[in-house]
């Protein structure tokens, strides 16, 4: 079975040939001022308390974090946007392990600065049977230590690319979360975690299910 890893590389390799060679540059480097930065050495991370959260999901309702660890384990997930092909890839290996997931007890969330009807649309296309929160402003984000500014010259690029996070953040636009998923137990403890500054890289679903087979 090709991992999801293995698919977001393919598709970044292929996703270079169709970006002109000065956008190619801005993202590079972009990337490697973000990786250098240290941002995702103040995430949280394994044995920290969660921060808890109260946020509208896609279908109206309100998602708390408390609400979610009464039922069992949560396994929470952040991502940029439905803008971003390799979130929606993500999201997608997510929902094929659904299933087995729910098996063990876990319910699983997705979080992402990207307002509730934005969120709708993407669980719409893409079948999704988990909740899509909505963390306007980032301050969920915040609290985890993912959020992050884009530099000028990348949100300008994304602005060409017609992403218009202006309307899809609410007025956040320049704020994003690094792609994040965290194993919490039903003590509110992250019993595993997966930060990287890399938006192409994201944890392999095969991973999740074992964090939580061991929390078994």
């Amino acid at each position: 079975m090709t991992t999801l890893n293995a698919e977001l590389r393919t598709f970044f390799e292929a996703r270079q040939q169709q970006i002109p060679a000065e956008v190619r540059e801005i993202m590079r480097r972009a990337g490697q001022e973000l990786a250098d930065s240290g941002q995702a050495g103040h995430a949280l991370t394994t044995g920290a308390q969660a921060p808890r959260f109260s946020l509208p999901a896609a279908t109206g309702e309100t998602v708390t974090l408390d609400g979610l660890l009464a039922r069992g384990p949560v396994v929470l997930t952040f991502y940029r946007g439905a803008w971003c092909p390799y979130c929606n890839i993500a999201l997608r290996a997510l929902q094929q392990r659904h299933e087995e997931i729910t098996a063990r007890g876990a319910r699983l969330v997705a979080v992402s600065p990207q307002i509730p009807d934005e969120s709708l649309s993407l669980a719409e296309k893409h079948g999704l049977a988990f909740d899509v929160l909505s963390d306007l402003g980032s301050d969920t984000a915040k609290q985890y230590g993912l959020a992050f500014d884009l530099p000028d010259d990348l949100a300008a690029v994304y602005d060409k690319l017609g992403f218009d996070l202006q309307r899809v953040n609410a007025g956040h636009p320049r704020t994003l979360p690094l792609p994040a998923t965290y194993v919490i137990d039903r003590a509110g403890v992250i019993r595993w975690s997966f930060v990287d500054p890399d938006y192409t890289a994201r944890a392999e679903p095969s991973a999740i299910l074992t964090a939580l087979d061991e929390l078994a």
